[in-house]
């Protein structure tokens, strides 16, 4: 059985989608032990109360420094000791630390097709901001081992959707959470779950 920690900042839409997955047996030998926030107020922490799963609050606002807020980051994913660690819109930059500690264990969804608009100050909104106005005529998401880079790790998944000439960035939001993220996010876990993701030479190999 996978024990996965997930890690959010706000609303936690992604977070829905895979406990939805799991309780309609679209994920297999997979739970969720623990979900954790940055932000005290997100109402990711509420998703998880009204389901039963344990979760709490690692704040930066909290802690003198920011080497001080690492270290409690990493110590509250151990005492959950995570087979893999999800982060489900976590708008934290995790520490080299901590990506050493769960190499090829944390994943994380993007919303566009990496490589394009990702990498530092691509977050949210700000990702269809710049896919409408760069004209392109696709986006969609993409879910990635994490590694010491932003957005740079190996690519699990991706899916497209097309734009429609009257996208606002948050109706483009929207869809492609619809359609894309929250497809995605529960099949790459569904198939880490099932021993079906292998990294070789920097790249993802799914079994078949």
């Amino acid at each position: 059985m996978l024990n996965i920690a997930v890690c959010v900042s706000g609303g936690g839409t992604n977070l829905q989608a895979i406990i939805d997955a799991i309780d309609a047996g679209k994920i297999t030998n997979a739970k969720i032990s623990a979900v954790i926030s940055n932000n005290r107020d997100a109402y990711a922490l509420t998703r998880a109360k009204n389901h039963g799963i344990e979760s709490c609050c690692v704040s930066p606002k909290d802690f003198a420094s920011r080497d001080k807020f690492n270290a409690a980051l990493l110590e509250k994913l151990n005492y959950y000791h995570p087979d893999l660690i999800v982060l489900a819109g976590f708008l934290v930059v995790l520490p080299e630390s901590l990506v050493n500690a769960y190499q090829g264990k944390i994943i994380n969804i993007h919303p566009s097709l990496i490589p394009s608009f990702c990498g530092k100050g691509y977050y949210g909104l700000k990702v269809h901001e710049a896919a409408l106005s760069r004209g392109v005529k696709v986006t969609g998401a993409t879910v990635h081992f994490v590694d010491e880079g932003t957005d740079s790790g190996p690519i699990i998944l991706q899916k497209a959707v097309c734009i429609e000439p009257d996208d606002t960035p948050e109706i483009l939001q929207r869809r492609v959470m619809e359609q894309a993220e929250w497809v995605i996010l529960p099949q790459a876990i569904d198939l880490i779950a099932n021993n079906k993701v292998s990294i070789v030479d920097g790249r993802t190999v799914i079994a078949q």
